[in-house]
């Protein structure tokens, strides 16, 4: 892992320096387990992208193409997944929860977004979703804080 010289990065490893820390972390990503793997890496890399996080847009980049046979064109079009016919009324709700609990409004989450995700994410699916959003959200903050770093490109 390189950082590169004007960015600055704590010394503190969430990962190695506080097991606490790490098995929360790990357990709360669990949690998630139960959303179906395609659905789960879309909401990771979109949550990834709008935080910076270069590190977890590659690393769920590479799992939703290896691990959740995703198309690379609707992985490159996830930032204007509203704009693009790629995606189907459930993952539209799962991104726009994502995204609002990524950035969320001062005060409650819009009626629409509520609306999406009970409509598609009915009972027992959307306890995961919540756990995949929330999780993403806190390994990219740890992430970013520790300096991390997506590997070199083979042959760089």
């Amino acid at each position: 892992m390189t950082t590169p010289p004007d960015h600055p990065m704590l010394e503190a490893r969430i990962r190695e320096g506080s097991q606490d820390a790490n098995r929360g972390l790990a357990a709360l990503t669990r949690a998630g387990s139960a959303l179906d793997l395609r659905t789960a890496e879309l909401v990771k890399v979109r949550v990834s992208q709008i935080n910076g996080c270069g590190y977890c847009v590659d690393l769920h980049v590479r799992k939703a193409l290896e691990d959740a046979a995703e198309d690379p064109r609707r992985l490159a079009a996830l930032p204007a997944w509203r704009e693009v016919p790629f995606f189907d009324a459930r993952e539209r709700a799962a991104l726009a929860l994502a995204e609002a609990m990524t950035v969320p409004p001062l005060g409650p989450l819009g009626a629409d977004v509520v609306d999406g995700a009970k409509a598609h994410f009915a009972g027992d699916d959307l306890t995961p979703l919540m756990a995949v959003i929330v999780s993403i959200n806190a390994w990219n903050r740890v992430m970013i804080a520790e300096g991390a770093q997506a590997p070199a490109l083979a042959g760089d």
